[in-house]
């Protein structure tokens, strides 16, 4: 096996890596399975069979195709950096600059300083979160702090099955192999619209993309409030919408669209349900008189904005410290649990008629 020098240059470490990266395309190529597959196999994954595993092996061997023991013998060393990945949906391009990841990274950066470690940030498609895991096998890390699971459930829990150590901020859900950390979604959205039926409100909109699993639990808590108060679930009031900017907007515009009274509505966002406010300011409604409105989140401009935004507050500086603790705690092959954390409703102008 041909040894690698301790020291390189920049340049001559991004050509080995092009050409272990064009070395795995060509064993993906020649075995007819993909880049991951390979990855995998060549890991000793047990998500591989034996049958392809070999396979895989023999052609690394015939392209003199090593492991890269670098990155292995790092990370058996004191690696003090730690990946935060931020997923983005193709299709919106959710920014960063979205106020809810900049209280998150912010949560986490703490977290990681008070601890002594560095925060490597990164991103990966929404829809091949698999990919997170990449920047682990490269050994420049320790672990990974996923922001969200989108819609992948299965992807992250073959990362489980691998053995990567990573940490997830999101809803706990049934065959859960992976670890997570994350609010009380459902008594979130419960929270939300019972003090929306307890103001008076019988015609509650619900702006969020209940395909993603922290949204579908925020809808749950909102239809058993409902259902708790005896008032009927119309599914014209429930209206997709993405956590971008013109999110709400778009919402309200397909929520008159339609033509169905209401007098309220529970955003799963506060961006959501702030640039819901600015389009109903814009159609000649009184918020909060003619249309009560409560977000989620209580990022810092909920309080600052007119009106004042009521909304549920995940308890993010808690959260970045479970976060990092429960992903060095996978590090250290201990014994790890979900953890759920409380939800509070934030009254404010917005909802409280005068």
């Amino acid at each position: 096996m041909k040894k690698i020098p301790a020291q390189v240059s920049s340049k001559s470490s991004t050509s080995t890596a092009d050409q272990r990266r064009l070395q795995m395309a060509d064993i993906a190529r020649l075995a007819g399975v993909s880049t991951s597959t390979v990855s995998r196999a060549l890991s000793r994954s047990p998500l591989v069979n034996d049958e392809t595993r070999t396979r895989i092996e023999e052609l690394a061997r015939s392209l003199n195709y090593t492991i890269n023991v670098g990155a292995q013998n790092l990370r058996l060393k004191q690696n003090r950096t730690v990946a935060v990945v931020v997923p983005y949906d193709v299709a919106t391009r959710q920014h960063l600059s979205d106020p809810f990841f900049l209280s998150m990274l912010g949560s986490l950066a703490d977290a990681l300083t008070d601890r002594g470690f560095d925060m490597l940030l990164s991103r990966v498609d929404a829809e091949q979160l698999d990919s997170a895991a990449q920047i682990y096998d490269t050994g420049r890390v320790l672990g990974v702090i996923l922001i969200g699971q989108w819609r992948h459930h299965d992807q992250l829990n073959q990362l489980a099955a691998r053995h990567v150590p990573i940490v997830v901020w999101g809803a706990q859900l049934p065959q859960q192999l992976y670890v997570t950390v994350g609010s009380d979604n459902v008594t979130g959205g419960f929270l939300a619209t019972e003090h929306l039926i307890k103001s008076g409100r019988k015609h509650i909109a619900f702006f969020g993309d209940i395909q993603l699993p922290e949204v579908a639990h925020r809808y749950e808590g909102y239809a058993k409030a409902l259902k708790q108060y005896a008032i009927e679930l119309n599914d014209n009031l429930v209206i997709p919408a993405s956590f971008i900017e013109e999110g709400g907007r778009l919402a309200v515009e397909e929520l008159c669209r339609r033509a169905i009274p209401f007098d309220s509505l529970f955003a799963c966002s506060d961006l959501i349900a702030m640039t819901a406010i600015n389009t109903l300011r814009d159609k000649q409604y009184r918020v909060p008189d003619d249309i009560a409105v409560v977000g989620y989140d209580d990022i810092e401009l909920a309080r600052y904005f007119h009106p004042s935004l009521t909304t549920i507050r995940q308890p993010i500086a808690a959260a970045g410290q479970a976060l990092v603790e429960a992903l060095l705690s996978l590090a250290e092959q201990r014994p790890t649990q979900p953890r759920l954390l409380q939800t509070q409703l934030m009254c404010r102008a917005s909802s409280m008629s005068s």
